[in-house]
């Protein structure tokens, strides 16, 4: 058989990040970016999906599809314009949104830092800095202070290896530098920020008389594999790029760098996409292996190979999928990716609690700019209608059923991926 239900607590929604909707931001590092010629079709991230003059119409669409579930982020650049002032209108718009949510049925995961900076920050060496730690706590006890009687749920920062990589090794981010030192520290020092932003959160919002608080930050994790089991150096540089990636983030972010008896996250939140096939320190994919629209692995095991090393971690903490999708500009195997995905968490057994899907409609990615899709919802970029995709009612079938028919399943195993 190939349908499933899902556990009576799990729950489905759609996560986004400021940068990549919102629009209506010229003084972050992305912007500054767009004007230097990054962005690969040269798409402008101060119109993205133009979110803010479509809020009411998006969210209405979102309850429509039966999303009960949404993760999304703030820009800083817009609530912190000049260092140390921060905007009162800016949070008012936020707080605008999220009430809207909530009238609607729809439970926020309020993300604090997406990979976007203030240009003061940015010119500052932002998380190389020696003052980032402070600079951003800042940011969080007024994030906390002004929303936190109407959101008890964050996340601190998202993939911070991701952006210490990207951004400070190579990997085409703001500011690319290329040190794997510069990388390092900007992993170390955000550690910092999690940590004591984690317990600057907590201790504010009990001040407040709230005793529901959760916060975590939301982890990128890949599957790491020999490219050749048989060779000795593939196993370590496997080994080796999955402790550097992620498994020493794992510890470190959620324990802290002593051994101590703390946690530092109320959740495990993962972000999962594909595996790495390793036989040098870069992403190499198996040969005939299936693929997205950007040449990355479909590989479904995975997401429960990296919810398990998590889980073996911290069992007793429930693990949220923060973000999973796939680029498919023509939505040709969307629908068997999200089934594949969700059935192999089914099938592991793990305290998985959540699913947000990436992303909810077409959105501005970082590099590639609107040449790699991964919405639930068409976005025409010239008249800024949206569309519902068929994996998007296909999505919304899955939160109505809540699992999959056999009938659904037979729809999504017959999509035909790709392969290299």
């Amino acid at each position: 058989m190939n349908s499933f239900n899902f556990p009576s607590d799990f729950k489905l929604g759609v996560a986004s990040a400021a940068t990549q909707i919102d629009g209506d931001c010229k003084n972050s590092n992305w912007y500054d970016w767009y004007l230097k010629g990054n962005i690969k079709d040269n798409s402008n991230p101060d119109i993205a999906t133009e979110h803010r003059h479509f809020l009411k119409e998006d969210t209405e669409l979102m309850a429509q599809m039966g999303i009960c579930h949404y993760r999304f982020g703030l820009e800083w650049a817009r609530i912190e314009p000049l260092e140390g002032k921060f905007s009162y209108d800016e949070f008012k718009k936020v707080r605008e949104e999220i009430l809207l949510l909530k009238s609607n049925g729809i439970s926020v995961l309020l993300t604090i830092h997406h990979f976007s900076n203030p240009m003061w920050f940015e010119n500052k060496g932002a998380f190389l800095s020696s003052d980032s730690k402070q600079i951003f706590l800042r940011l969080v006890r007024k994030v906390t202070e002004e929303l936190g009687d109407i959101v008890n749920e964050f996340i601190t920062i998202n993939e911070p290896n991701v952006y210490a990589v990207n951004s400070f090794f190579g990997g085409g981010f703001p500011p690319n530098h290329n040190s794997l030192f510069k990388a390092l520290k900007v992993m170390k020092n955000m550690r910092k920020c999690h940590i004591e932003s984690y317990l600057l959160i907590h201790s504010i919002r009990k001040k407040m008389g709230f005793t529901d608080t959760q916060v975590g930050f939301a982890h990128h994790m890949r599957a790491f594999s020999p490219w050749d089991s048989n060779k000795t150096s593939h196993k370590l540089i496997a080994k080796a790029s999955k402790w550097l990636f992620q498994g020493n983030i794992n510890k470190t972010y959620l324990l802290g760098s002593k051994a101590r008896n703390a946690v530092y996250a109320d959740f495990l939140a993962v972000n999962y996409y594909t595996r790495t096939a390793s036989k040098s320190f870069a992403d190499d994919t198996y040969p005939n292996s299936p693929v997205n629209d950007l040449g990355w692995e479909i590989y479904p095991e995975g997401i429960a190979e990296c919810c398990r090393d998590l889980h073996l971690l911290l069992p007793h903490l429930p693990i949220y999928i923060t973000e999973n999708g796939t680029a498919d500009n023509d939505d040709r195997f969307r629908r068997r990716y999200i089934y594949e995905h969700l059935k192999a968490l089914v099938d592991s057994g793990l305290p998985v609690k959540r699913y947000y899907h990436w992303c909810f409609v077409d959105n501005f990615e970082w590099l590639e700019g609107f040449s790699a899709r991964f919405g639930l919802v068409y976005l025409d970029t010239k008249t800024m209608k949206r569309q519902v995709k068929r994996s998007g009612e296909f999505y919304s079938e899955m939160i109505k059923n809540h699992g999959v028919t056999e009938e659904m399943a037979a729809m999504a195993l017959g999509e035909e991926y790709s392969y290299n």
